[in-house]
């Protein structure tokens, strides 16, 4: 009697393993492509599962054949003989067994042998490989929920799919960018299963899916070979196939991955299906559309690539694919976390990091920090600090895998493997390397063993499109292992020779930061993060605790040499500035913060967040020497009546805190109001009011002045320590009462000498009240600019009578009020009286025409204490006349004269020329945007070619190409090489009044 085999009992088999043996276990099953619900399961619940927990899940997920399958496949690759031969023993009669390595291993029952309809048999494989290649390809846990709700909102997009009668040409070229992980591959491949099997007519389509990465390892072959590789078909059917041009698609996976030399790809081209080429050309060539130039062409790259292929493809349909977005992570985490609040708290987490929530888009990082996150609450730990910055968060997942057990010393065993890993990424960083192949890993001395470690905990995986390949599970992981390469110490047996050799294409620091480096290579920039982020004491002794290595923090000088340019004396630019503060604030490190910002005197910060106001102000709050911030807050960063603004008005207050009680000191302050609601602004004012040493001061925004903040204004202005001399407010919508106020304050304060009420609503009646403080004797102020401040010709009396008796105002602004020929006629009977002492007038854009030049001109000639004079934006036109008259008296004491823009005639200049000769101080006269004409400035230049006089900058539109305006230059310049002509300018520059 036949002895009948036991039921096939996976629980029990599992049961036998060790601990090591299952991890192993799942590591080798995790390489495979998984099956039925198994692939909508999250993968953390499968690695934290024991093994009766892992037999259940398997069998309630998966069909039986491919649990019985995989499981002696695995136990064989595990070379556990004896659970393998039990395991075979269980298997009934006349199931097939499948080997590990198979690649229908994949495919679901009803798939195997069977052909779709209309398809030639001929080229049944071209067909069908898109299936096989996208059985390879599933995100490890969230299979079938990535497809649907990831892939799927992109696919309606590709144009060539789903033809319909189009308005315009279909565009033949598609470019999928995006960052690391966000699934252009995945997409890329359904798109190529969904082209074939969506074949209008039952017609036959090809598509042929060529990764970059692995065909950049080939030599020289031809275009036919190239595609017919994986072909069991022959090179003549790829030929047949490739003359059916328009019924063909071709994918290009990872066109950043292409290693060459910058512009070879367009200067070497070929058409030759025949010719053999390097890889790369080819590639080009079928970019450039000389090779089967009627083909469809689907193309994925990040971002930072686009640039080169630019260059390449013609009139592509470029599409961003972004990964999951808010309500897909949202979704993910819900999924993963076994409560809905521990769920959402870590979302929250994660959003609070704006680099971080970035980051998640990608699903492998969702995993990554799901499974970080979910670790730490469950051990009652407190998840928040992980989520500060991205360091954080990458590095505690990398020690979460290998934490030893409580009381447990370090395992040195894994010392060895983490050195080889970290040369590896940093290694791959430096190449452009993200698939390591037997090739990669031999260069460097790396053997399987070292990487098993990192295998079995996820941290690297097995190449699914290349047998016997590795790569990091997601960039970020391989950045941060790049950066801990350079805070690891050398061992005591580490051979130069093959250090030399291993690490010849692995920049130092000095390179790592260079601005021409990260050009070439953008994936530096996380790099240096992750490397400011590692130089934190607590998070290197979390590295040495974990893998029981050497870590050495002298790193800390060179990142502050290298990166805030403490040897050079150069300012930083906006973009700098962002960059070097958000790397300050990865360190969270308080000591090298303040090292860093010591040198700092001055600083200009534009907010566009929550988390950069975070990051910038992290760092300030350490600014010993700080004199001068210009501060820039986005419209939006606080939200109004919104019930998740909370965090943010927290944020808020703990920023006025650091301004306010830090020892800055602060003496300039600019702030321009783009922050709402109003009381956030209102605080930030209070705050940076408030600071004893300020001695300049901007507020500007569109809001309703509050009370509180124009009395705190006014109290510091009456302080007999106020240190403020410039003061700025501008755009505010202020009551008549509160300029009485300020003006009441303005009499007390000995210390402000400068006043820039720019673009109120002041009105007339607002000059009226302040005019008071003006005329007092003991106002101090020396320069007031009320531009823009809807003024009349009815304010003009009233200043004229201030400049009668103030003899303390050198400067005054008017510019951008219709105060009118009128206008003009009362401030010049102010400006007539012996003691004015007002040296400066700007007039621009206030509709003074000729009879207002005829008031200025009689003015000029009497004495008056009037140095410069900006006209600027008025239609003056021939009232020139009267103002050259004005120069030729020696009475005149002009040394600026600005008419840009005034109407002048080419016919005005030979009275201005006249004048020039004359002149004895005029030191500048602006004539930019007059259409004088080669004529007019011709009779200009003649006059200044006959004498060397005081003039020393003119400025004015002429055309520069005209031959004789060129000799006339030339001669100037060698008669008064002090004399600079600039011409053609398209703007002045403004007599400012601060």
């Amino acid at each position: 009697m036949a002895c009948i085999p036991p039921e096939f009992s996976l629980e029990t088999l599992l049961e036998q393993l060790s601990e090591d043996e299952l991890r192993r276990f799942k590591s080798l099953l995790k390489n495979l492509p998984l099956q039925g619900k198994l692939r909508m399961t999250p993968w953390s619940e499968l690695e934290e599962a024991n093994g009766k927990k892992l037999a259940e899940i398997l069998i309630d997920k998966s069909p039986k054949y491919w649990i019985r399958s995989v499981t002696v496949n695995i136990l064989e690759k595990m070379n556990l003989t004896q659970l393998s031969r039990r395991a075979k023993a269980q298997i009934p009669e006349g199931v097939p067994e499948q080997g590990i390595d198979a690649p229908k291993l994949g495919d679901t029952e009803e798939n195997l042998d069977v052909e779709k309809p209309g398809k030639m048999g001929e080229h049944r494989n071209t067909v069908e490989k898109p299936r096989l290649v996208w059985n390879n390809k599933f995100w490890q846990g969230d299979g079938d929920y990535f497809l649907d709700d990831v892939t799927r909102r992109s696919q309606k997009f590709i144009p060539f799919l789903h033809p319909k009668t189009p308005t315009q040409p279909i565009p033949h070229t598609v470019v999928l960018h995006g960052p690391a992980g966000v699934g252009k591959t995945t997409l890329a491949k359904k798109l190529m299963l969904d082209w074939t099997e969506t074949s209008p007519n039952q017609t036959s389509r090809y598509a042929f899916y060529l990764s970059c990465g692995e065909l950049s390892r080939m030599g020289t072959c031809s275009f036919a070979e190239l595609i017919s590789k994986d072909q069991p078909t022959g090179q003549e059917d790829i030929s047949k196939v490739l003359a059916q041009a328009q019924k063909i698609l071709f994918i290009i996976d990872g066109f950043e991955e292409l290693k060459v030399p910058e512009g070879t790809l367009i200067r070497d081209i070929c058409g030759d299906w025949e010719q053999r080429k390097p890889v790369p050309v080819l590639l080009g060539s079928l970019l450039k559309r000389k090779m089967s130039p009627k083909a469809m062409l689907l193309v994925t790259t990040r971002s930072e690539a686009m640039r080169e292929l630019r260059l390449l493809v013609e009139q592509p349909l470029l599409l961003e694919i972004e990964g999951f977005l808010e309500q897909d992570r949202k979704a993910y985490f819900l999924r993963h976390f076994e409560d809905e609040d521990g769920a959402l708290r870590a979302l929250d987490l994660v959003k609070s990091n704006a680099a971080l929530f970035r980051m998640s888009a990608a699903p492998a990082v969702c995993r990554i920090i799901c499974t970080c996150l979910k670790l730490q609450m469950e051990s009652k730990q407190d998840p928040a600090p992980s989520c500060l910055t991205t360091t954080s968060l990458f590095l505690r997942f990398l020690c979460g895998q290998f934490m030893p057990a409580p009381g447990g010393s370090p395992s040195h065993h894994l010392r060895g493997p983490l050195r080889t890993l970290c040369l590896l990424a940093a290694q791959g960083t430096w190449t452009q390397t993200w698939v390591f192949d037997a090739e990669d890993l031999g260069s460097l001395g790396v053997q399987e063993a070292d990487l098993r470690p990192f295998l079995d905990k996820g941290v690297l995986q097995q190449g699914r499109d290349c047998e016997g390949c590795y790569s990091f599970v997601h960039l970020s992981i391989q950045q941060l292992l790049a950066a801990t390469f350079y805070i690891l110490e050398r061992e005591e047996e580490d051979d130069d020779d093959d250090w030399e050799s291993h690490t010849r294409d692995i920049g130092d620091v000095q390179k790592l930061f260079s601005k021409e480096e990260r050009l070439k290579n953008p994936n530096l920039i996380q790099v240096g993060y992750f490397l400011f982020g590692l130089s934190n004491e607590k998070r290197a002794q979390e590295l040495e605790m974990t893998f029981g290595c050497r870590v050495s923090l002298k790193i800390r000088e060179e990142l502050l040499k290298y990166k805030a340019n403490l040897d050079e004396n150069k300012p930083f630019s906006d973009t700098d500035t962002k960059e070097f503060l958000y790397c300050l604030y990865e360190s969270q490190d308080e000591g090298l913060v303040k090292d860093a910002m010591a040198r700092f005197q001055e600083v200009s910060v534009r907010v566009t967040d929550p988390f950069e106001m975070m990051c910038s102000f992290f760092c300030l709050k350490h600014c010993q020497n700080l004199q001068k911030i210009s501060l820039q807050v986005a419209e939006g960063v606080f939200l109004e009546n919104d019930p998740a603004s909370e965090p943010q008005s927290q944020l808020e207050r703990i920023l006025c805190d650091h301004i306010t009680l830090s020892p800055v000191t602060c003496r300039k302050v600019v702030s321009k109001k783009n922050v709402t609601p109003d009381s956030a602004y209102r605080d930030f004012c209070l705050a940076l009011i408030g600071k004893k040493t300020l001695t300049r001061l901007t507020l500007e925004g569109h809001v309703q002045c509050d009370e509180m903040l124009l009395t705190m204004l006014c109290e510091i202005l009456r302080h007999k320590q106020c240190s403020l001399q410039h003061l700025r407010l501008g755009f505010l919508s202020v009551t008549t009462q509160q300029w009485a106020d300020l003006s009441s304050a303005l009499q007390i304060n000995q210390s402000l000498t400068c006043l820039d009420l720019s673009a109120n609503e002041l009105l007339d009646e607002g000059v009226k009240v302040l005019h008071t403080t003006f005329k007092d004797p003991k106002c101090f102020l020396q320069r007031l600019s009320l531009e823009d401040c809807h003024l009349t010709e009815a304010c003009c009396k009233t200043l004229a009578s201030v400049l009668v008796v103030n003899q303390q105002l050198k400067y005054l602004c008017l510019a951008k009020n219709d105060l009118g020929n009128t206008g003009v006629k009362l401030l010049c009977k102010g400006l007539g009286y012996p003691d004015c002492k007002l040296e400066t007038l700007v007039l621009q854009q206030c509709n003074i025409n000729k009879r207002g030049c005829r008031h200025l001109s009689k003015l000029l000639q009497e004495h008056s204490s009037l140095r410069n004079l900006d006209l600027g934006l008025n239609p003056i036109a021939a009232g020139l006349w009267f103002l050259c008259e004005a120069l030729k008296n020696p009475n005149c004491n002009l040394k600026f004269l600005g008419l840009w823009c005034c109407s002048i005639p080419p016919f005005s200049c030979q009275d201005l020329a006249s004048a020039l000769i004359s002149n004895q101080k005029l030191e500048t006269l602006d004539l930019s945007q007059n259409n004088l004409g080669n004529s007019g400035v011709t009779v200009l230049l003649e006059a200044l070619k006959q004498k060397n006089g005081p003039l020393k900058t003119l400025r004015l539109k002429a055309n520069d190409y005209d031959w004789k305006i060129q000799k006339l230059l030339e001669e100037i310049k060698e008669v008064n090489p002090r004399l600079a002509i600039e011409y053609n300018g398209a703007r002045t520059t403004r007599l400012s009044c601060c």
